[in-house]
């Protein structure tokens, strides 16, 4: 069953996300687990973790997503931002595994000048520790980015990434706005919604999505501008996003907003009802 939900705050105690996402009519959640602007990540009491669960359940809400901190980079060139990377995103899969998440999403990062086949290699290698130092089910979840700077990120590199770790504990997030302004998808009509999962599918494999994140976009196809746009705001547009609706492969993937907000404080109901009428 499709769940539409959002990036909601958990300032004050992480469960205090549920009922923020309660209050936006969210189904499903991405939250951070700790600041995603610093290396340091500090674990939930036992206490909040279990109030987080319980209430979860009763609210009937999931699944949960983590999103890693945006300092990561396992595609540095940097040996010491690796480690300080690996060592964040292993602190962050214990709090995914803590509250029982589906996964933690991380940008994969950006080897800058360095050739893209050592910056895949970094990333691979990183991953594979992670995955070693916290034992569980929560994933480890690879999200495309918008481009430019020697990011990796393009459908391949994942692919390729995914085939070399060979774990049932990655996945892929798809982010609309991503594909869009990485010149992925240069305009969401039905035709070129379908090529871009056929073209997923060969290179990654449809079982291996794992979570959408929906968002329009402030800037131009091909920009390597990473600029959220609220639903129908933006240059994809409501056709885009009716037309992405009707991309059967997608049907029961989660879909998670990270969009202004139509008052600028986040994502907000106003956004999630546009895309339930869309979506359901």
């Amino acid at each position: 069953m499709l769940k539409i939900g959002a990036h909601v705050s958990a300032s004050g105690g992480i469960y205090k996300s549920i009922t923020n996402a309660k209050i936006i009519g969210a189904e499903c959640l991405q939250i951070f687990g700790a600041s995603p602007r610093s290396w340091l990540a500090k674990g939930h009491s036992k206490e909040d973790a279990d109030k987080f669960k319980r209430d979860l359940k009763d609210n009937k809400l999931g699944p949960v997503f983590l999103h890693a901190a945006y300092l990561v980079n396992l595609a540095s060139s940097s040996a010491d931002n690796r480690q300080k990377s690996i060592q964040s995103l292993i602190d962050h899969l214990n709090i995914a595994e803590s509250i029982g998440a589906e996964g933690l999403v991380f940008h994969v990062g950006s080897g800058k000048d360095a050739p893209k086949d050592k910056a895949v290699s970094f990333i691979i290698k990183g991953i594979k520790e992670v995955l070693s130092k916290v034992k569980g089910q929560s994933k480890l979840i690879l999200e495309n980015d918008a481009g430019g700077g020697g990011k990796v990120g393009s459908l391949k590199e994942i692919g390729e990434i995914i085939r070399a770790v060979k774990s049932n504990r990655v996945g892929v997030c798809l982010d609309t706005a991503h594909s869009f302004e990485s010149g992925l998808i240069d305009e969401y009509t039905k035709d070129k919604v379908k090529k871009l999962f056929d073209e997923f599918d060969k290179e990654i494999g449809i079982k291996n999505l794992t979570v959408l994140h929906v968002n329009d976009s402030k800037t131009p196809t091909g920009s390597h501008s990473d600029r959220h746009a609220n639903i129908g705001e933006g240059l994809i547009g409501l056709q885009g996003f009716k037309n992405l609706a009707s991309e059967k492969r997608i049907k029961n993937i989660p879909l998670v907003l990270e969009v202004p907000g139509f008052e600028n404080m986040g994502p907000d109901k106003k956004n999630i009802d546009i895309l339930k009428k869309l979506f359901k």
